[in-house]
Formats: C-alpha cells, structure tokens, sequence
C-alpha cells in the first residue's frame, strides 16, 4: 500500500461506499440514472457546504451549533438582494455577510471564554431572528445564472453540476488555507492548545479564523439553498 493510499485511506474508503450504495440503488431501482444522481448531489449541497465548515471547526477543537441559522441568514440576504441589484455585488456582500458571522461567533468565544456548545447555541437563536427580520415573509428572487450554475448535468459523463461546484468552492477555501500558516495552526491548536500557545501560536486569531472559515462555507450553502429555493 502507497503512502498517499495510507494517507487517505478513509477518503477511499467513503468513495467505496458511496459507489457501492450507488449500485445497490440501481440494483434496487432500475430507473434510477443520471438525472437521479443529479437531484441527490443538489439535494445535498447545501449540506455538503454546512459539513464543510463544521469539519474546520472540529479541527480546531470547537463545535458550532448555528450553522443552519447562519445559512439561513445568508440564504434570505442573498434572496433580498438579488431582487434589487446585481448578481455578483450580492453574492459578495453574502459572502462577507458569511464570514463576518463566523468571525462574530469566534470572537465571542475567544473573548467571554465560555464553551464554544454555549456561545453558538445562543448565537444560534439570534443569527434565526436576524434570518426574519431581513426577510419575514416568503420571496425574494435569486439570479438566474446562479440558479443554472447547480441545477442540470454537465453533457459530458452527466456529471452533476451541484457536485462540481460542491468540490471547486471546498478546494478553493481549504486548499491554500491548509498549505498555508494558518492550516498548521488550526490543526496545532485543535491537538493541543496550550502545546500550540507555547510554540508561538496565536490561538484566539486561529479559532476567530477558523470560525470566519466556517461562516464562509456556511455562506455558500445559503446561496445554494437559495438557488435550490428559487
């Protein structure tokens, strides 16, 4: 067994599986295709982007109860504003909107220094009352091309457009991230906290930034939930 095959062991391991359940469905229900496959990846994308962020957050030794509330928040903003401007300034604004969230949630962790379960399940409630305020009643428009841009299969290979976009926002947050500085702190800080202190580690900035990471990916599903929502 190659190193990279050790390494990653319980990653192919997950694709086994996943292929093997893919087979089973098919075996089970003939009907099911291409198009089938596509509805499950769109189904699970916003889900995928919420386990995305939590998965940074466990890193680091933390927990956060108010990634849905925080979806929630982006989803209704990104449908507020795209009934009123432009598609790209809203999507930027959603995503900062993401990102300071998390950075909110971290802060008030690092500062008050109450257990993260506690601080998040609070910020939980509040971030779903800031969710009804922007946005109290059902409507709201999203674009169209971001709508387009999960729904369908590609034609070559009917590969999933959801999947796609799932697998180039993930590379695109936590793969420089996790080749950079702060990649080795949040890993440092999340095995040994007072060993990652005494290295010269600045653990409050690292779980504010690993917290901020997960708004940001908490952000992308709510943009997805969005689209999925019309």
């Amino acid at each position: 067994m190659t190193r990279a095959v050790r390494k990653h062991v319980w990653v192919l391991s997950l694709a086994v599986l996943l292929a093997l359940l893919l087979a089973a469905t098919k075996i089970i229900q003939p009907s099911f295709g291409a198009s089938g496959l596509e509805s499950v990846a769109r189904a699970a994308l916003p889900f995928a982007f919420a386990t995305a962020g939590m998965a940074v957050v466990v890193i680091v030794g933390g927990i956060d109860l108010s990634v849905a509330s925080m979806m929630a928040v982006c989803a209704v903003t990104a449908a507020v504003l795209m009934e009123r401007m432009a598609g790209v300034p809203a999507l930027l604004i959603v995503l900062a909107a993401g990102l300071l969230m998390g950075a909110i949630n971290g802060a008030l962790i690092v500062l008050t220094r109450v257990p993260d379960i506690v601080v998040t399940l609070a910020m939980l409630f509040a971030w779903e009352g800031a969710a009804l305020l922007i946005l109290e009643t059902p409507g709201g428009a999203v674009a169209d091309w971001l709508e387009a841009g999960i729904r369908g299969s590609f034609p070559f290979g009917g590969l999933p457009k959801a999947l796609l976009v799932t697998v180039i926002c993930v590379a695109v947050v936590w793969v420089p991230v996790r080749r950079a500085r702060l990649g080795l702190s949040i890993y440092a800080v999340g095995s040994d906290e007072r060993a990652a202190f005494r290295s010269g580690v600045s653990v409050g900035w690292t779980k504010v930034a690993a917290y901020a990471i997960c708004g940001l990916f908490c952000a992308c599903g709510g943009l997805s939930l969005a689209a999925l929502t019309g």
